[in-house]
């Protein structure tokens, strides 16, 4: 295994130096942030398509006749329910409630699953799962360094795919129409065991962005060519590769938590707003589920969305007050987690927690930027809902 001490390099780095990536240290890696602006790569996932490389994620993987219990004991969901090739989002959970970490599972097998986890977290996911899961019959492998993990996200994607020369489905015939068919007819959270140009792929129907897209995992060795052949036959469809900042305000529009910022281990899900996720009502169980039934006080900060005024964004640690300040001393009501000037509906858009008296959508309250109080109105998330077909 290797050290996670050193500045480490997506197995895509040289092709993001081609292509006039500037780059940001992100959980120890060096990822791009940008390859020509922020709002271009934006609108491109909104209006067309994007290519992310993603690869700095983790990926743990249990095998095991009772890996799907194992989860059920380790995680908030019932993980163990899932058909083979669905996917779930859920929550590593602390004994206390609190959120170790969000996740997507895939079950990738009768008895084999892939937990993809936050880079930052990798070390801690992978032993509490290992740690959680050793009275069952399941072993735990962390993948991470063999897996790279490609995003093909906006309008565009699936037609982008199909233009794709050299997939196939696993065990099928090459380039056949089984391919575009199995892939025009994923579902959300579904995901397909392919081929590219004869290396495995998983095609995942997720993302992270509000938009339809997929996810590509596939060894570190053939992400160059899938990610050149991607780019190139998706040019005419106006696809463009695309940084960490523009993946940022994408989540931000479509109301995701992000790990660090919205959720950590002093947050309870219902909080954030994701007390769907926490499976009370499964048989057996779980890490914090004590804890997830008592839930948080009453008086717990909750998690909101806001909408401003203007061009000034309020940014992640900005307090939220209940007045101007014009009126003498007052307390904040709030903070602001995640902010940014929406590029797709040009007004500040920010993620805070505040107070449930604060909470309520159509409730008026004032963010410090910066030392000048400005005027949000909590708004209900998501910001930005794509149009469904």
């Amino acid at each position: 295994m290797t050290s996670h001490d050193s500045e480490r390099l997506s197995p895509l780095h040289d092709a993001h130096l081609a292509a006039g990536a500037s780059f940001t240290d992100f959980a120890g890696w060096q990822m791009p942030v940008r390859y020509s602006s922020d709002l271009a790569e934006h609108h491109a996932v909104r209006t067309a398509a994007g290519l992310f490389d993603l690869s700095h994620m983790a990926e743990i993987v249990l095998i095991g006749p009772e890996a799907g219990q194992a989860l059920d004991y380790a995680l908030a969901g019932k993980l163990s329910g899932i058909a083979d090739d669905q996917a779930k989002y859920s929550l590593l959970l602390s004994r206390s409630g609190g959120i170790v970490d969000d996740l997507v599972v895939y079950r990738t097998g009768a008895d084999r699953y892939m937990v993809v986890a936050n880079a930052a977290n990798r070390d801690e996911v992978a032993e509490e799962l290992r740690d959680r899961t050793a009275p069952f019959d399941t072993e735990v492998f962390d993948e991470s360094d063999d897996i790279a993990l490609l995003a093909v996200q906006g309008p565009a994607s699936l037609s982008i795919l199909l233009a794709t020369e050299g997939f196939a489905i696993e065990g099928g015939h090459y380039d056949g129409d089984d391919f575009g068919e199995r892939l025009a007819g994923l579902k959300y959270y579904w995901s397909i065991p392919a081929l590219f140009e004869a290396h495995p792929v998983l095609i995942a129907r997720t993302g992270y962005t509000g938009e339809d897209g997929f996810e590509l995992y596939t060894a570190p060795d053939n992400a160059k060519a899938l990610w050149d052949a991607l780019l190139e036959s998706g040019a005419e469809q106006g696809l463009v590769p695309a940084g960490l900042a523009s993946r940022d305000t994408l989540r931000l529009e479509a109301g995701m938590p992000l790990y660090g910022h919205e959720l950590n281990t002093e947050t309870y899900p219902a909080q954030a707003g994701l007390g769907r996720v926490v499976n009370l009502a499964k048989e057996t169980d779980f890490v914090g589920r004590n804890a997830s039934e008592v839930g948080p006080d009453a008086s717990a900060p909750v998690l909101v969305g806001l909408m401003g005024h203007g061009k000034r964004a309020a940014r992640a640690g900005y307090p939220v007050y209940a007045t101007d300040g014009t009126t003498g001393a007052d307390e904040a009501v709030g903070v602001v987690t995640s902010g940014a000037l929406s590029p797709t509906i040009g007004v500040p858009i920010a993620m805070a927690y505040v107070s449930p008296r604060s909470a309520r959508p159509g409730t008026e309250l004032h963010v410090d930027v910066r030392g000048t109080r400005l005027g949000f109105t909590v708004t209900a998330l998501p910001f930005y809902s794509r149009k469904k077909n």
